[in-house]
């Protein structure tokens, strides 16, 4: 039961829910793994990349946000919990330990590069049935593929 005024047909409302949805978990399962990062980091650069750690986490968190409340407003009802990102979540994970600053920056950009790619697939399934979401998911994506250049430029060798 819905108890918020449906703005899309029921066609539509599924898509963008189904992309939402999707949305959520992914950015909910970066922001875990940022955070791991951020705690567990060692060497040289740790300062600053524990810095930079803590801003992906912090984007991935509040566009979480931003998702969950589109899905609302859509009449959606949006699902973050814990045992919804372990179950649907696919980014990679950490060992349980200190993380080499390498190992990191690794990781955390190939997570934002997949991230973005399936964000820029639900950009497309969008683009017909709700542009207001579609609008949504391309700040988002625009958002992660900054912080994925950033930490490319980060881990390039001179």
């Amino acid at each position: 039961m819905s108890i918020v005024t449906n703005p899309l047909p029921d066609g539509d409302r599924t898509t963008a829910e189904e992309a939402l949805q999707g949305a959520l978990v992914d950015l909910l399962d970066l922001s875990l793994l940022a955070k791991q990062a951020h705690w567990n980091l060692y060497g040289p650069r740790f300062r600053s990349l524990h810095l930079q750690f803590d801003e992906v986490a912090a984007t991935a968190r509040t566009q979480a946000d931003e998702v969950a409340e589109r899905a609302s407003t859509i009449g959606v009802s949006p699902d973050g919990q814990a045992a919804t990102v372990a179950a649907a979540g696919g980014l990679p994970s950490f060992a349980p330990g200190r993380i080499k600053e390498a190992d990191a920056l690794a990781v955390l950009t190939s997570a934002l590069w997949a991230v973005a790619g399936r964000m820029r697939a639900r950009i497309e399934d969008t683009s017909a049935c709700d542009p207001v979401t579609q609008d949504l998911l391309i700040a988002v994506t625009g958002a992660l593929e900054k912080h994925h250049w950033m930490l490319q430029a980060e881990a390039s060798e001179a």
